[in-house]
């Protein structure tokens, strides 16, 4: 610890000395435009007008954080209009500019709602679906044919340049290690958990998905790949008002969808609640070729199988928010969501395929029922402490998570001339995560300095206790299996730091800087066993963004980061899993946390068009690995440590054909290399890959809307293994009824059943082949009614921010 408080003397020192290291910017006009609660306004213009005739001279849109800034104009007099949809216009008072550097700040800029433009505007035209920010990528769902009756799940894998594998891990154009937030909030899941957590969330109630690929000093330092931020609905009606929501799908078996959210606002009082049901088919199939080229004997397998599973889905959110004042106010959420999965795992395994005695058939069953709960709980309290902006947040975060499964694996085998014998095998298989985390951030505006100050303090605790038991069954005797009985225990304390700095550089340039710490202590202990191996290590995350406005049409903005992955928590747990007769997966508690520098260039056309050049560098790359055991003829998949280096260039075009069609077109050209070093050899594996995504949005007649949306996925590499192209094609339908008051929305998805998951991997001469199809191809029917009662309001703002659980299990 003592290294901790030299890092945080460290970094007020830091604060200080940049705050006194830059003069005030000449020939410019800035100032901070805001709501009339004081909220800054992320959107509207700002134009110039000459004071004699009010004639038009240019113009600024507002920026994310309600900031505006334009170049001085040639001597003569002034004035500015601040405009805003659902506001009136406000005219400044008239200025003189007198010198060619001149400049002038106009401070905080307070609009006030004009109830008449609220009521009468209507909108024909369609929202952008995809908004490129300074630094991040936003894309609207709220209200798209694709959302109604999908999950986040369903809607996140259709992001531009987001890719998730057949294991749920998610790779961010083409690179893997991407990780995700609710609100702003780590989920502490990947993997399977993760994606079973957004299966049961409503893609009903999300708003957009930020994709941030470089982050800023201010977020948690998890993440090689970059962050994918999933923000929720959130109220904006004075009184009462919600929705309820139903819907049916059908993909090869059937299911269905059905909740309600309600909000209310009553004087200082905030609140909302939503619940949600569903159940969704879980289903796969898929083929295996091995062929274990070094082995004397049985050097071919051909596996078939399946799933064949169904999930069953519970959720429910509740919140509310209090204003002491038009300054401060606190506030809290529970959210509880619980899923039943029954699953059935089979295959059937053919060895001794070039035998005279003919081929050996084993059918394994792998049948799992499982019940996960996650139950979270969170206290906030956000403050302004001055008319500048200062602010300061406060969030405490609690997070149960528990998964418990009890499964069967029965070999049954085949043929006279077998030579394995049939068994029953019965496991449990607890899991449980316990989170705690704490975390204050401060926010500073500049004024003087044309920039603004952060700093924040995050402390977090994780326990996670994973026990599983094998079982032999005989008849009737259940006789403990020892060598497969296993209770692993981990802890991790997690506490971080950070500072980070943005200004005005002249009046082409701007720098945002800032630097992280965290500090991790963890011990993993097997019961059993009474084997422990504990870690303690101090890190710094560095991040620089330094952007230059070249002229109106076109910006550069140059980044650089690093980050950490740390081991999901089940990963490290040295518990053996079987999957078939032929397949098992075991843990790694050697896994060594992964270390990633990221740089970044970032050219940005009439402020639509983006080229994002990127290259990245990560030593101790977690992937798994697949390694064969020749005597036994199994492949044993586990998590090791690699090196990889991704190079890539992508290529962002939103396209507005007309008011009533736009479409957004992403491409991605990506260099990936991956070195797996083995005990007796060295895997290098190198591939140039396209990756390709549009979306396109169409206002039919009658008020009817259509989207359809396409992906390409060119042939490509990770760790081990080649992957084959694939690509996919889905469309949806919408039209509201009773004054735009219901909706009822068709979608059809993966209209080819062509988004499959093919490849290869080879280590030590073997090989194992794979064709996978998840059932992505359905259709849904979905219909949604609105009710409201109230007046336009906006609710505060709320940036929470947790890591732990998306290497755990929900949120």
């Amino acid at each position: 610890m003592k290294k901790m408080n030299h890092f945080l003397l460290f970094l007020i020192a830091m604060g200080c000395m940049i705050q006194a290291s830059f003069g005030q910017t000449a020939g410019s006009l800035t100032g901070l435009v805001v709501d009339d609660k004081g909220e800054p306004l992320s959107y509207g213009t700002v134009t110039l007008h000459k004071a004699p005739d009010a004639s038009l001279v240019t113009g600024e849109a507002i920026d994310v954080q309600g900031n505006f800034k334009m170049k001085a104009p040639a001597s003569g007099k002034y004035f500015l209009r601040i405009s805003a949809m659902g506001f009136a216009n406000q005219d400044l008072p008239v200025f003189e500019v007198t010198t060619a550097s001149f400049s002038k700040d106009f401070g905080k800029i307070a609009l006030k709602q004009d109830s008449e433009v609220l009521q009468e505007v209507t909108v024909e035209g369609m929202r952008p679906m995809i908004d490129h920010q300074a630094d991040k990528m936003v894309v609207n769902v709220e209200g798209t044919a694709m959302a109604a009756g999908n999950t986040a799940y369903d809607v996140l894998t259709k992001m531009p340049g987001v890719w998730v594998d057949q294991d749920g891990n998610i790779q961010l154009n083409g690179q893997q290690g991407a990780r995700v937030m609710i609100n702003g909030k780590l989920t502490y899941l990947d993997g399977k958990q993760l994606q079973t957590m957004l299966q049961s969330m409503p893609a009903e109630n999300l708003k957009n998905f930020e994709i941030i690929t470089n982050p800023s000093a201010k977020h948690d330092a998890e993440g090689t790949a970059g962050i994918i931020n999933i923000n929720l609905k959130k109220n904006q009606l004075d009184g009462l008002n919600g929705s309820v929501y139903g819907g049916y799908q059908f993909n090869k078996e059937h299911g269905y969808n059905g909740g309600a959210s309600i909000n209310l606002k009553q004087g200082k009082w905030s609140s909302f609640a939503t619940a949600d049901l569903s159940q969704r088919p879980r289903m796969r199939e898929f083929t295996m070729n091995r062929n274990f080229a070094k082995a004397e004997s049985d050097k071919q397998m051909l596996l078939t199988g399946g799933e064949d599973g169904m999930q069953y889905s519970q959720s429910i959110r509740i919140g509310t928010d209090y204003d002491f004042n038009s300054n401060h106010s606190l506030g809290g959420s529970v959210s509880l969501a619980r899923s039943t999965t029954d699953n059935l795992f089979f295959t059937t395994t053919t060895s001794n395929l070039q035998s005279s005695t003919g081929p050996e058939v084993n059918r394994s069953v792998n049948n799992n029922d499982s019940k996960f709960a996650n139950a979270t709980a969170n206290l906030h309290y956000q403050g302004k402490l001055d008319s500048l902006g200062t602010s300061l947040s406060a969030d405490v975060d609690v997070v149960r998570i528990t998964d418990k499964s009890f499964g069967t694996f029965r070999l049954t085998p085949e043929g006279a001339n077998n030579s394995n014998a049939g068994y029953l095998l019965e496991n449990d298989n607890p899991t449980s995560y316990s989170i705690y985390s704490a975390k204050v951030d401060f926010v500073r505006p500049l004024p003087q300095l044309k920039g603004k100050f952060e700093g924040g303090l995050k402390g977090s605790y994780v326990r996670s206790d994973n026990a599983i038991n094998f079982f032999e069954i005989n008849d009737i005797q259940r006789t403990p299996i020892a060598n497969r009985t296993d209770h692993f225990i981990y802890d991790e304390n997690i506490y971080a730091a950070y500072a980070n700095f943005n200004t005005a550089l002249g009046s082409k340039w701007s720098l945002q800087t800032g630097l992280r710490s965290e500090y991790t202590r963890s011990k993993g202990h097997s019961v059993p066993t009474k084997a422990t191996n504990r870690r303690e290590y101090l890190d710094f995350f560095p991040s620089i963004f330094l952007s230059q406005q070249v002229s109106e049409n076109y910006q550069i903005s140059y980044n650089y980061s690093r980050r950490i992955n740390r081991p999901r928590y089940n990963n490290l747990n040295p518990f053996t899993l079987i999957i078939d007769n032929g397949t098992e997966a075991t843990g790694n508690p050697h896994l060594k946390p992964q270390y990633t520098n990221s740089f970044q260039m970032t050219q940005t056309f009439k402020k639509s068009y983006n080229l994002v050049l990127g290259y990245s560098q990560s030593k101790d790359a977690m992937s798994e690995v697949p390694v064969p055991n020749l005597e036994t003829k199994k492949i044993t998949f586990q998590q090791r440590n690699v090196e990889s280096e991704f190079m890539n260039a992508t290529l962002v075009t939103p396209v507005t054909v007309s008011s009533k069609w736009n479409f957004n077109n992403n491409i991605t050209l990506a260099y990936q290399k991956y070195t797996t070093v083995l005990p007796d050899i060295t895997i290098n594996n190198e591939q140039v890959s396209v990756f390709a995504q549009t979306n396109h949005n169409v206002m039919l007649p009658n008020k009817f809307r259509l989207e359809v949306s396409g992906g390409y996925q060119g042939a490509g590499v990770f760790n081990v293994y080649r992957t084959l192209p694939s690509y996919w094609v889905d469309l949806g339908v919408k039209k509201s009824f009773l004054k735009d008051q219901l909706d009822v929305t068709l979608t059809a998805t993966d209209l080819f059943a062509s988004r499959k998951m093919r490849g290869t991997s080879t280590v030590d001469g073997t090989t194992n082949e794979i064709d996978m199809y998840h059932y992505n191809r359905g259709i849904r029917l979905n219909l949604r009614y609105r009710f409201n009662k109230g007046e336009k309001f906006e609710m505060k703002r709320r940036n929470n921010s947790l890591e732990e659980v998306n290497r755990a299990g929900g949120n």
